[in-house]
């Protein structure tokens, strides 16, 4: 894979931990310029200070369009914005019943809108550069989903889904994007990143309370490790050849292989009597 070695000025949502941090101190590490956002300024402060004059923080809450507007002004002050980075976000766990409609939207909002906020400020400029990439972190419950993880799930397929065609429409501009889908890491967000719905019913102890207990098992034991996710990222966005789609972890190629062929294998059932609706 080429790697551009360019000085870079990237701007990453979510910065205060998991992947956000890792990437940050990835290409800071290197000599490129991060504008850093979280919702509380005093998370950042100790990746300033290890990295001064390279990490800019900034205050930021990605469901509110003029907050993205600031953060994109501050990458710009720094000679432009070479690569969004949409990592903030956060999980819902729960069955549909158990999440009330309040912390559905929220969750839709954070992790649906959130991204498409940040790519409607930074794409202007990105135009303008006739360059840039937007990287946006997606999630196995995106390949395909799991009991527990309707609203979390279905914010990040809508984000993919959104993002293909934003793709399309942009890539003749020079501007690129990429949909990471990573299986289970190191990052805390099981214990810092994941709420849990309002209420709890036994019906769906054997179901989503299942999912529930499985991720409370693993959590810090995730096979992945978010220091080399956030390289294989940034090496990523940095080359020649970004891809729509980056695959990370050997659980989620895994899982996107036996959904491709469960697919595959579903349409071939199908294919004659789907295709006899076409008309003469």
């Amino acid at each position: 894979m080429s790697i551009d070695i360019h000085p870079k000025v990237w701007l990453i949502t979510g910065a205060s931990s998991g992947f956000g941090r890792a990437m940050a101190n990835y290409v800071a590490s290197r000599g490129d310029h991060v504008v850093v956002t979280s919702r509380k300024l005093e998370q950042l402060t100790e990746l300033a200070a290890v990295h001064k004059g390279l990490i800019h923080p900034i205050a930021t809450d990605i469901t509110i369009p003029g907050d993205c507007d600031e953060a994109v002004k501050l990458a710009q002050g720094l000679g432009g914005l070479d690569v969004l980075v949409n990592n903030a976000g956060y999980g819902l766990l729960g069955a549909f019943e158990e999440c009330s409609e309040l912390e559905v939207r929220r969750c839709i909002e954070t992790n649906l809108f959130g991204p498409l906020n940040m790519a409607r400020a930074a794409l202007p400029v990105m135009r303008g550069q006739k360059r840039g990439v937007i990287v946006n972190i997606s999630a196995a419950a995106a390949i395909s989903n799991y009991a527990g993880f309707a609203a979390y799930g279905a914010a990040k397929a809508g984000m993919e889904l959104a993002f293909e065609a934003i793709a399309a429409e942009v890539r003749p501009l020079g501007i690129r994007v990429c949909l990471v889908q990573p299986g289970p890491f190191r990052t805390g967000f099981i214990s810092r990143s994941l709420h849990r719905g309002e209420r709890h019913m036994p019906e769906y102890d054997a179901t989503s309370g299942r999912f529930a207990k499985f991720l409370a098992s693993i959590d810090g034991k995730q096979a992945g490790d978010p220091e080399k996710a956030a390289k294989i990222i940034c090496d990523t966005a940095a080359s020649e050849d970004v891809p729509l789609r980056l695959v990370l972890g050997k659980y989620a190629v895994d899982k996107a292989r036996r959904m491709h062929q469960a697919a595959l294998a579903d349409l071939e059932r199908q294919i004659e009597v789907a295709s006899s609706a076409d008309g003469k």
